[in-house]
Parts: structure tokens; C-alpha cells; sequence
């Protein structure tokens, strides 16, 4: 279970400081599928940064499984279970694709079919890519699905996908999508997945809206993917304070 109490966020400028999160509490149970969406601005990456360790809470605390992890670093955090998959994705010169997925998994002799199973669920074939470096010989695009590839290798508890559909095609979306449904189907990880697909909005059990650095709604998708679809000349009814529901 992932537990944020009151976590909260500012950054300093140079005419005073500026609220990133404000007092955002929320409990994910274990093996449920959460999507973040919302407005671009509104605190969605901050917040996923703030649970992997990337940026520290200003205010607030972290538990993971009723463990305090806010002090904890990123790497003890993966040592936790927590995975995370990054907008755009770093590059490793000198790096193969087989050897990351090595190292993810933690198996020092993967086999090759068990690298093919991984790459597969994200549209690549694994006879054309692993013997390629991660570098810059390979798109935005196959990057992006090698690291999700590297993610489910390592078969965390917790996996945290910041716009996976980002530079990826439309036959590998879809291939990506039957993954997320797959993996939350056989329950064997938490997700949070920030998105503003309506494909993927629809597999979530809950719907998080963060806009503004607040929780502006939480429901069904169900419940709030019709209003965000409906609304499409205004601002969102979803994102107005009095549409605020816990």
C-alpha cells in the first residue's frame, strides 16, 4: 500500500515561492491501476518524482507497505520495489539492450526468449534489437519502450509510467496498453501510469485529477472520463474546486 500524507511542494524564486503541490493525501492499494491526469502544469510529474525519490516533499510523508520512505533515496526505494519510467527515457552509449534487461531483471543469465517475452509486450523484436546500444542510433520512441520493457523485467511492486504513449506509434500503443491490462489482470504490481489517453484512462480502477498542485477529483474512470471528454470549449468542470470529491 502506498500512503501520501499531506505532501506539499515549493520551489524559490526570486520574488518569493512558488507552490508546486499543496496538501495532496492519497492511499493506493496494493495491485490497483491509478491514472494521473489532468491539465500539463498541474503537479502530476512532480508528484510521481516525489514518490520514486526524484525530488524531495517539501512538506508531508511517504509510506510504501507502512514503511516511512521519505528520507530514503532513489536506490533504496527500487530496493523497496518502486520502478519508475521517465517522459524521455535516458540513453546508455555502450549499453545493449540485452545487457539493461540483465540488469534490471536482476538474473545474470536471462535468456534470450525471457528478453523476447519483455521487448514483445512492448512492439520490438528482440533479433533486431539486443545487440543494439541504448544510444542515440535508436528513436525517441524505441527508447522509450525498451525502458518499459526494462521495468516489467525487473517485475517491481510499484511501477510508476509518466506518459508511456509518449513517441510511441499507435500499433506499439496498443500492443503497450494490452500490457498495462495484462499485468494489472494477473495482479502481480501497483501501477500509477500519468496519462491523458482516453484508452488508457478507461483501464484504471481510480482516476486521480491533479490540477492546480491540489487532487481536483478522484472517481471511476467510469465516473470521470465522461466529464473530461464532454468538456471540450471551457474549463473543465472536473478541474473547478467545486468539483473537488474524496
Amino acid at each position: 500500500m502506498l500512503e501520501l500524507k499531506g505532501i506539499g511542494y515549493t520551489v524559490r524564486e526570486a520574488d518569493g515561492e512558488l507552490g508546486i503541490l499543496n496538501d495532496i493525501s492519497l492511499t493506493i492499494d496494493d495491485h490497483r491501476l491509478v491514472v494521473f491526469t489532468g491539465p500539463n502544469g498541474g503537479g502530476k510529474t512532480t508528484l510521481a518524482k516525489i514518490i520514486m525519490g526524484l525530488v524531495k516533499p517539501t512538506s508531508g510523508r511517504i509510506l510504501w507497505n507502512g514503511q516511512d520512505i521519505t528520507d530514503l533515496g532513489i536506490t533504496e526505494r527500487a530496493k523497496l520495489g518502486i520502478s519508475y519510467g521517465f517522459q524521455q527515457p535516458p540513453r546508455f552509449k555502450g549499453l545493449t539492450v540485452r545487457s539493461l534487461l540483465t540488469i534490471a531483471s536482476g538474473d545474470g543469465k536471462l535468456s534470450k526468449d525471457r528478453c523476447c517475452q519483455y521487448l514483445t509486450k512492448v512492439g520490438l523484436c528482440a533479433n533486431d534489437y539486443l545487440d543494439r546500444e541504448v544510444d542515440v542510433s535508436l528513436s525517441g520512441g524505441e527508447v522509450k519502450r525498451i525502458e518499459i520493457a526494462s521495468i516489467l523485467a525487473r517485475g517491481s511492486e510499484l511501477m510508476i509510467f509518466d506518459e508511456p504513449e509518449a513517441g510511441i506509434d499507435l500499433w506499439s500503443f496498443a500492443r503497450l496498453t494490452e500490457t498495462f491490462e495484462q499485468i494489472h489482470a494477473e495482479g502481480r504490481a501497483t501501477m500509477i501510469i500519468i496519462s491523458h489517453q482516453e484508452r488508457i484512462i478507461s483501464l484504471a480502477d481510480e482516476v486521480v485529477v491533479v490540477g492546480d498542485g491540489e487532487i481536483r477529483h478522484r472517481g471511476s474512470a467510469q465516473e470521470i472520463l465522461p466529464k473530461i471528454l464532454a468538456d471540450t470549449t471551457s474549463i473543465c468542470p472536473v478541474l473547478t474546486k467545486g468539483g473537488v470529491s474524496k
